[in-house]
């Protein structure tokens, strides 16, 4: 069987940690206290066992960002914002929830497949339209684009709190992997990056990227509108099969993080941590730490052994 490798993501004061068979979200209210949800993990893509196929199981980090962790990030939000007194918030979708989600996915779309798409082909123009030109323009636009919108979003003080348990996630992560025991003096030892981090693996959804839609400018189509088109749609289906690729190299480089071409290649990812980490305080840890025991307690592992082989 393959290894399990335990994490999660930063949500709205707090941290959700996922394994095998559950997820937790931990969540500081406004009275300062540490609400606890936990659910088991039902979906095909982890119950089944072509989902721990390769190339095939990155697609579980694709729908822990836009199933789990956009439903827990929701859930996180009714829970910091409720005042003394409220019942504790039990929905975890609605029509709000996925309104929101549609939205922010409809944005993502547009800024990093559709502009970068459109504004790659129209500078391709100067160039004679050619192919590797454009498909350079293209991934670089998009890669350009995702750093400063993370450099941007790290400006405002609410993200700087999520990142802040970011880095704490990755803190207790770390701590777990060295077989430590989850205190917080003992996590806080810890560095905020981390090699599996989907910061990491984001950026390189977006290298892969660049090469595998070079082929696919559709140079010479007309009219320009369905070449634009036929570039959108296909950078779409393609996304899967670009994500498995990022996973597995993510994996392969857990593995062999101490060998000095993969620190190499690990090194660009971590950089870009920086973005999205920030150092956190004693209570954002309490929350990850919160997170993570529930997880490991169901899958049946001790909080001292290290990436445990399920």
């Amino acid at each position: 069987m393959s290894t399990q490798y335990y994490g999660g993501q930063a949500v709205i004061e707090g941290v959700m940690m996922r394994g095998r068979k559950s997820m937790a979200v931990a969540v500081r209210n406004s009275q300062n206290e540490i609400i606890l949800h936990e659910e088991a993990l039902t979906a095909k893509i982890y119950t089944s066992a072509w989902g721990q196929w390769p190339f095939v199981r990155g697609l579980a980090m694709l729908w822990d960002a836009l199933g789990l962790g956009m439903r827990a990030l929701m859930w996180s939000a009714d829970v910091a914002m409720q005042e003394e007194g409220e019942a504790e918030p039990v929905a975890f979708s609605g029509p709000v929830a996925w309104t929101t989600i549609a939205t922010s996915l409809a944005f993502a779309i547009g800024l990093f497949f559709l502009l970068p798409t459109y504004a790659s082909q129209w500078l391709a123009g100067f160039f004679d339209d050619h192919a590797a030109v454009d498909a350079i323009f293209e991934g670089g636009i998009r890669l350009a684009l995702f750093v400063l919108y993370l450099w941007a979003i790290g400006l405002m003080p609410d993200i700087r709190r999520v990142f802040g348990y970011h880095g704490a996630e990755h803190k207790t992560i770390n701590a777990y992997e060295a077989g430590e025991e989850l205190t917080v003096a003992n996590v806080q030892r810890h560095s905020v990056q981390h090699t599996r981090c989907g910061t990491s693996f984001l950026l390189y959804v977006l290298v892969i990227s660049i090469f595998l839609f070079a082929p696919l400018t559709f140079a010479g189509i007309e009219p320009d509108w369905l070449a634009l088109l036929l570039r959108f749609v296909t950078r779409l289906l393609l996304i899967p099969i670009v994500a498995g690729i990022a996973y597995e190299i993510i994996r392969f480089s857990a593995r062999h993080e101490k060998n000095p071409v993969m620190r190499a290649l690990i090194a660009p990812g971590l950089l870009m941590q920086k973005l999205t980490t920030r150092e956190p305080n004693d209570g954002m840890v309490e929350c990850a730490i919160a997170a993570l025991r529930p997880v490991l307690a169901v899958d049946g592992v001790s909080e001292a052994a290290v990436v445990s082989e399920q």
